[in-house]
């Protein structure tokens, strides 16, 4: 008598529905994977994960509305040993830090087809992965001293272009106490000025555009 595996199901939870397509295509072609559903936004996902109940989640990190790390948080509040796996095209120690604090169990970059049935393999059996290029970066910045929500709050509002007095006049706050605040902002990222700490703090997922 041939064993049959068990099919691990899935659920993929992208705004995008050529990407969506895709990864029905990786997924499907594995004799014991089957994807059950898709959703095209977080509130579907929810709602497709009640319905389907599938071993393994393929989330999207941004999507409108509610994103990847808001609908991860939401799902596994409502079903605690749900495996979520985080898919991006973009990565930085922030925004990573942010997905396995939500829960995750891995943060994978899309379009690496063998990393994604290798990682949704290792997922299901109850492990986490985190890509070696990711964790290296993860431990560079180990160390770091975080900005503040306030601070965050002014680099945003640096980086629509607004000036010290615009951001005070925003924050109805003194120019003065802003000026301190971008101080802290540089040297707590390394930066040389203003317009490269909004470089940095893009490139790690501080803040997003």
């Amino acid at each position: 008598m041939t064993n049959v595996p068990k099919m691990i199901r899935v659920l993929a939870v992208d705004d995008h529905a050529l990407l969506r397509k895709g990864l029905a295509a990786v997924v499907n072609a594995e004799p014991d994977m089957k994807l059950v559903a898709e959703a095209s936004n977080g509130e579907d996902g929810i709602e497709q994960y009640r319905i389907h109940r599938p071993d393994v989640v393929l989330m999207d990190l941004q999507m409108p509305g509610l994103n990847g790390i808001e609908t991860t948080n939401r799902i596994l509040s409502e079903f605690p040993d749900s495996r979520i796996i985080v898919l991006t095209t973009y990565h930085g120690d922030v925004q990573v830090m942010r997905a396995l604090r939500a829960g995750a169990r891995a943060y994978l970059l899309k379009g690496h087809d063998r990393g994604l049935i290798e990682t949704i393999h290792a997922v299901h059996e109850g492990r986490k992965i985190i890509p070696p290029e990711i964790a290296s970066e993860l431990a560079e910045h180990a160390t770091d001293e975080a900005l503040s929500e306030r601070e965050i709050d002014v680099l945003r509002l640096i980086a629509a272009g607004n000036s010290n007095k615009q951001i005070a006049d925003r924050l109805f706050v003194a120019e003065a106490t802003i000026k301190s605040r971008v101080t802290n902002i540089l040297s707590k990222l390394g930066a040389s000025d203003r317009a490269h700490a909004v470089t940095i703090a893009a490139k790690r997922g501080i803040i997003d555009f």
